[in-house]
């Protein structure tokens, strides 16, 4: 479990951004795997989300998660949104209220956790490169600003995700991101005639061209055994057919 310098600055809210260690699941999902669409057992799953829960504080009787689906959607909840049966579909998350956990799952793509300081809102984001290229970041910035956020009281953080040494991209797909942003280059380079692609760098250009300047990027690969988290192109590489999901949550107290 990692925790943000910045948002532990913050004595109303909580938030942390786990690892695989400390849960429930075997196999190749030991063992907090939090991913209730991965093959493992479901009731596993569950309480190693119940785990999760307890380990934030939460009063809540369960975390709120998306069907995640590397889109640009998100769903904002307030006092009239079911939870007890939510099945809501997209890549973010916000809120203003509190005791409700929102959270994202990743397996190297980027999580990001998002507090307002001064309208007290949080935003949890699932982006991996599809979804950051759809723009799920601005999308949710852009809402969190309708609702009476300002960028300047924004603090994001960019939590652990597959660094650019293991993320190997096609000239197909360095092409689209150019072609839609010159700038976007600078993300991509080539080594020993492979092209790799700095996602973390990517999703932190993005969030300052909102004008989010308050911005902690936690540097942990989640392709490096080491670091213990979940990681679907190290068990691709391993061909293992899953992989466990790696959780971020973020609540107001």
């Amino acid at each position: 479990m990692i925790k943000s310098k910045t948002l532990s600055r913050f004595k109303n809210i909580k938030h942390a951004f786990f690892n695989r260690l400390g849960g429930k699941s075997t196999g190749i999902f030991r063992s907090l795997n939090c991913g209730t669409g991965s093959s493992d057992n479901n009731e596993i799953v569950l309480k190693n989300l119940e785990m999760v829960r307890k380990k934030i504080e939460s009063k809540s009787k369960k975390i709120v998660l998306l069907n995640q689906i590397h889109s640009n959607k998100f769903h904002y909840i307030n006092k009239n949104s079911k939870l007890k049966h939510n099945k809501f579909e997209g890549d973010a998350l916000i809120t203003d209220k509190r005791n409700i956990p929102i959270a994202v799952l990743t397996a190297d793509c980027a999580p990001i956790l998002m507090y307002d300081k001064n309208n007290k809102m949080i935003a949890a984001i699932h982006a991996g490169w599809k979804g950051a290229y759809k723009d799920v970041v601005k999308n949710t910035v852009d809402f969190m600003i309708k609702k009476g956020c300002t960028a300047n009281n924004i603090t994001a953080v960019i939590g652990p995700c597959i660094s650019l040494k293991n993320y190997e991209v096609k000239t197909a797909f360095i092409k689209k991101f150019i072609k839609k942003d010159k700038k976007t280059k600078i993300f991509f380079k080539k080594i020993k005639n492979k092209n790799y692609f700095n996602l973390n760098a990517y999703v932190a250009y993005q969030l300052k061209s909102l004008n989010i300047n308050k911005i902690e990027v936690i540097n942990k690969d989640t392709f490096n055994i080491k670091n213990n988290f979940f990681s679907a192109r190290r068990s691709k590489s391993h061909n293992e057919n899953d992989y466990g999901r790696n959780i971020s949550v973020i609540m107001i107290n």
